[in-house]
């Protein structure tokens, strides 16, 4: 039975230590604040990037890890693994070219490895747990083939909503105007995300963060209404003591799992949200 090594990026919103737990190998999405550049989860996270980004009332740019940048992780995963085959879960390529980075590197500079490149379609922690479940089928002697089959399986019963603190920082962006983001301030307007064609898309707009958490709990109500939640996380943008809120109202509102994962965004999905996300993402059995 070939040893099956798993690698994905940052933009899993995995914590480090349930990457370590699963030995994962999660390469960083980059951010750029002009001529510098960080690696997410090494020398930048979502609390430090705002502050920056508050201080210089400018935001970064982000960038896919270069294919240098993912042959080394393959060399490195190789090696500490002893593997013989690897696998990589991206980002979905509609959101980063994370995707085309990690297959030039399989495909132009380690062309005798054995590789495979995976277009999760999904971000977030949907893509973290179709990587959880690429270790746990790899443990059991699962094929590349059906690995692949497992997560992706994974994916397609994933979901996540979430409710904006600010247009703010899409202000910043220009994806919204100022004008607009100042309307929507007056009138305490919480856009609702979601995981939509392989996107993080605004979905609705609602007022006050009361509503917008009661309404991000009856999407994941309607998501879970003929299916148990097998896995769930709450993610957050540098809004920790709000996270914790807000597990509290899912678990008082919702059926859910005794665990809950907490964890951030990371900086290269964060950018476009802003500071003060709340989110819940989840796997269904169904």
């Amino acid at each position: 039975m070939p040893k099956i090594s798993i690698v994905t990026d940052t933009d899993s919103s995995l914590p480090e230590s349930i990457a370590s737990r699963y030995g994962i190998l999660q390469v960083p999405i980059l951010i750029h604040f002009g001529e510098e550049c960080f690696e997410t989860g090494l020398n930048i996270n979502d609390k430090t990037l705002f502050e920056r980004v508050d201080k210089e009332s400018k935001l970064p740019t982000t960038a896919a890890p270069t294919p240098g940048n993912f042959a080394d992780a393959f060399r490195n995963a190789f090696e500490k693994d002893s593997s013989e085959e690897l696998v990589c879960f991206c980002i979905s390529s509609a959101m980063s070219a994370t995707f085309e980075a990690a297959q030039i590197a399989a495909r132009d500079i380690l062309p005798d490895r054995k590789i495979s490149v995976v277009d999760t379609k999904t971000l977030s922690v949907a893509q973290g747990y179709m990587a959880i479940a690429a270790v746990e089928a790899a443990a059991k002697g699962a094929s590349v083939a059906e690995i692949i089959d497992i997560a992706a399986r994974i994916g397609e019963r994933s979901h996540m909503y979430g409710a904006l603190a600010t247009l703010k920082y899409l202000s910043m962006s220009g994806r919204v105007s100022h004008i607009a983001a100042g309307m929507a301030g007056m009138l305490d307007i919480k856009p609702i995300l979601s995981v939509q064609n392989g996107k993080l898309d605004m979905l609705e707009k609602v007022r006050t963060k009361k509503k917008a958490w009661e309404r991000v709990i009856e999407l994941a109500k309607a998501d879970a209404q003929k299916s148990e939640i097998n896995q769930m996380a709450v993610v957050h943008v540098a809004a920790l003591d709000e996270a914790r809120e807000f597990e509290a109202l899912l678990r008082a509102n919702l059926k859910c799992p005794n665990e809950i994962l907490m964890a951030e965004l990371t900086p290269g999905l964060s950018v476009h949200t802003g500071a003060g996300l709340v989110a819940v993402g989840f796997v269904t059995e169904k």
